[in-house]
Order: C-alpha cells, then structure tokens, then sequence
C-alpha cells in the first residue's frame, strides 16, 4: 500500500469514526428509552432533524454556533419531556404496537411542523472561523478541524452517560426502575418523574448529535428517518438497554458503512472485475451493516452485550 492510500485509509477510518460517534448519541437516548423505559420510541429521528434546525435557524439569527448548539439541545429536552408527560406516558402499559404507531405520528407532526417553520428547502450551517479549519494530524495527514472536535466532544459525552448510569445514584434509580418500577414506586421514588428525565435526557442527544451534524449534512425535512434506522441496527447489534453496547456497536457500524462505501466497489473489481463491481459494489456497501446485524442475531440474539447492561 502506497503513502497516499495509507493516508486516505486513515482519513476514512476517522470519517468512520466520526460517523459512529454520531450513531451513539442518537442511538444512546434510543437505547435509554426502548432497552430502559421498554418503549419504542420512532421520534427520536425527528428528535435529530429538529436539533439540526433550531441549531441552524438560531446561528443564522445570531452567528453564534456555539450557542445554537446549547439552544438546540435544551429545546429538544423540553420538547422531548413536553410529549412524553402530555402524550406518550400513556402508552407505557400499551402494546408496542401502539407506540409504534403514536410514535410515527408525531413523525409526521414534527416533518410538517419543521416544513411549516423553515420550508421544504432546508438549511445551512457556516461553521465560526476557528472551527472551519484544517489540522495536520501525521505529516501530509490534514482533517477538518470540526470534524475532530466533533469526535473528541462525542467520546467527552459517552464518558458522562456511562459515569451517570453505572456510577451514579441516578442511574442506580434508572437502573432499577427498569428492573421492577413498582418497587421502585413503593420505595418512595417519583418513577414518573425519572421516565421523563430519561425520555428528556434522550431527546437532548438526539438534539445535539442534531446540531453537530447541521454544519456536515444541513438541516432538512425528513432527514431523522434514516438515521432512525440505523439507530435500531445499533441497539439491535450492541443489545437492548446497554449503554456500552451501544458505544461499541455504534463505531462498529460507522466504521463499516464507511470503509464499505468507500472501498466495497474496488475489492469487488479485483475479483470480478470492473463491469460486476460498477453493479454490485454500492449495493453491497448499502447491505453490509445489516448483513452484520443478520450475522450478530443469528450468534447471540441478546446482542454483543447483555440487555440492559451498563
């Protein structure tokens, strides 16, 4: 391998990365709420796509990222909470499917309500000037500067859930909640009032992996769902309910959903040649994760990590 392609498999592997850490702060409330509170919870994409608008409608106004980022996310907790206490408590004790289908409701209100406020065409993030640089990390290495930032913030943030769920009096409640809530109940502790911080406390990472997001993606109608989807490839991968599990499933996916699309076509045209690779190459790239997911079900259907595990 030449200097050149070492290099550029390095700057793709960081890019894996970086989409990883993203996976993990949607897919962290995600697992709180569907492997914790055993709720399936389809509006925590929407969740994301309102950070990354609030975060850019209010650096438009303002021309200060860093505090549409503050804004975005304490938006996004208190609309999170808002719902969860006025509409989704009652569905607790429901089947899933009703959840299901209350959830993607508010799917539909939420792409309506962001279509009705910033249009259909979507909208932008200028990064500040500080932030819009390169950085060299190896001699002829550079990457942008947003981007590792976005990497180091994101690993800052994993290491504060996991201190707050395993090591906490908090998270001990949490934890315990979900084991047996009407214990819990009975020990004096306010469970309703712990599901919405925990509801709140998913909504708000939803809303940050948002706003960090905006300046690499821009913020449109409809751009949770996706991102939802591979949300539950995570937890389904990691195991339901573990924060851990999540972290590690969620790079695991980052690094190949982007070393596939990256290199999938051009290891299939040493084999089959250019014209089968042209074909199959982008939509082998497109299955790999979920080939992955198939693969890691049919060897341990609890996922990687025991559910509800820290």
């Amino acid at each position: 391998m030449s200097q050149a392609a070492f290099l550029l498999f390095l700057e793709q592997c960081l890019n894996g990365l970086q989409f990883g850490i993203m996976l993990f702060l949607i897919t962290a409330g995600l697992t709180l709420v569907v492997g914790i509170m055993n709720f399936v919870n389809l509006a925590q994409g929407s969740l994301f796509m309102l950070g990354a608008f609030v975060a850019a409608w209010f650096a438009s106004i303002t021309g200060n990222y860093y505090l549409a980022v503050a804004v975005a996310v304490a938006a996004t907790a208190i609309i999170g909470a808002v719902v969860e206490v006025l509409a989704l408590s009652r569905f607790y004790r429901r089947p899933h499917l009703d959840q299901v289908l209350a959830t993607f409701g508010f799917i539909l209100i939420f792409n309506e309500v962001a279509r009705i406020l910033w249009g259909s065409q979507g909208l932008t993030v200028v990064l500040p000037p500080e932030l819009n640089l390169s950085i060299e990390l190896l001699p002829g290495l550079t990457y942008p500067l947003f981007r590792f930032v976005f990497i180091v913030f994101g690993l800052a943030v994993a290491a504060f859930l996991y201190v707050l769920i395993a090591r906490t009096r908090v998270g001990m409640l949490i934890r315990a909640g979900a084991s047996d809530r009407e214990m819990v109940r009975g020990l004096g502790v306010n469970i309703d009032l712990l599901f919405t911080f925990v509801f709140g406390l998913g909504a708000a990472l939803a809303g940050l992996a948002g706003s960090l997001s905006a300046p690499i993606m821009s913020a449109s109608v409809g751009m949770g769902e996706p991102v939802l989807i591979l949300g539950f490839v995570v937890i389904v991968i990691g195991g339901i309910g573990s924060i851990r599990g999540a972290f590690w499933a969620a790079l695991l996916v980052g690094f190949i959903d982007t070393l596939g699309r990256s290199y999938a076509t051009s290891l299939i045209s040493l084999v089959f040649g250019s014209t089968a690779a042209s074909s199959v190459g982008p939509s082998l790239s497109g299955m790999m994760i979920y080939i992955l997911m198939a693969t890691v079900l049919a060897v341990c259907p609890e996922g990687l990590f025991r559910a509800r595990a820290s």
